[in-house]
């Protein structure tokens, strides 16, 4: 007959905690990603080409120069436009990369977080007036009551 070695079990005690603690992780990672969500917005980037013109050839113009996010109606669906103002090369983006819906004092607040990235001394630029924007068309069904822009600046 073989030896039989004493190995030790963890005991039920410790079991039972670092169970406690792994569902806890998960409860929390759960309650987080589903707060995320809560209040999301869907939308989509739109190309040059796919604006309206509407949005084209009234909007654009009117705020290309200023740096803001702004809503506007057409044909029954909400655009969210974002401009970063007038740049004096090329280079400079911006990206839109989420929006949320906020309840703010009785008002729907519409959150348009946006990626900003400027040339580096790496780019090769051309010094122009360049006015950087993103038009996307969301997934609401009416204008929010205000909106804001929150910017992250990206390397």
């Amino acid at each position: 007959m073989g030896r039989i070695n004493n190995v030790k079990m963890p005991a039920k005690k410790g079991l039972v905690v670092m169970i406690f603690i792994l569902i806890t992780a998960v409860a929390a990672v759960i309650t987080l990603l589903a707060l995320d969500r809560h209040g999301s917005v869907g939308f989509t980037v739109l190309s040059e080409k796919d604006i309206p013109q509407e949005i084209a050839g009234e909007v654009i113009p009117e705020y290309r120069s200023l740096e803001r996010a702004l809503a506007c109606m057409v044909d029954d669906k909400v655009y969210v436009v974002v401009t970063r103002g007038e740049k004096p090369a090329s280079g400079y983006k911006v990206d839109i990369s989420r929006m949320k819906l906020e309840e703010e004092k009785g008002r729907q607040l519409l959150v348009v977080y946006a990626d900003f990235c400027d040339p580096d001394g790496k780019d090769s630029i051309s010094q122009v007036l360049t006015y950087p924007l993103k038009v996307a068309e969301t997934d609401l069904e009416k204008l929010p009551d205000d909106i804001e822009l929150r910017v992250q600046y990206k390397e």
